[in-house]
């Protein structure tokens, strides 16, 4: 599996959109500083893809996702690829039994699948779009990853790499 975190808030984030000719959009912005961050793995072999909402990204909160991904997965080994955030890589960082940690080259989002998840999630569920309430971006988030983990045979396209599927 491929971890990685990412950060879902309030501040707008405007995209380009299409139009009719002649019209030009208008996309709201707001600059609210509230987020949470959502922890992600994804097996691009099968498409499986578990996540979970936290109100932070440090080590405490890495130690409850990998203990919440062992659980989900009790009877199976992981290999869990990341990058070398502090956090991941900290003496405290409680890693259970059947998850061993292996590290991407620093500074290569490039080579992580789960960045694909991120784009596609920012893309369709949060891009042009206002959140009153941090609740509601959780709301949103949760809705794109549960319409998105339903179908993993779109998450194996979107996260194919031949050089992890084909290693030869």
């Amino acid at each position: 599996m491929f971890q990685d975190e990412a950060r879902f808030g309030r501040i707008s984030d405007p995209k380009k959109c299409w139009a009719m000719n002649g019209i030009r959009p208008e996309v709201k912005a707001q600059m609210v500083r509230e987020y949470v961050y959502v922890f992600g793995a994804i097996s691009p072999k099968d498409g499986w893809h578990d996540s979970l909402i936290l109100p932070y990204a440090n080590t405490e909160a890495m130690s409850i996702f990998l203990e919440e991904v062992s659980r989900r997965h009790a009877d199976e080994r992981i290999i869990m690829f990341m990058d070398q955030a502090g956090w991941h890589k900290s003496k405290s960082l409680v890693v259970p039994e059947n998850i061993e940690l292996a590290y991407l080259p620093p500074y290569s989002p490039e080579l992580n699948p789960e960045e694909q998840i991120w784009d596609e999630l920012r893309e369709k569920f949060f891009g042009n779009k206002l959140f009153n309430t941090l609740k509601t971006v959780m709301d949103t988030a949760v809705k794109g990853l549960q319409m998105m983990e339903k179908s993993p045979e779109r998450l194996k396209k979107l996260t194919h790499r031949g050089w992890i599927l084909n290693p030869d």
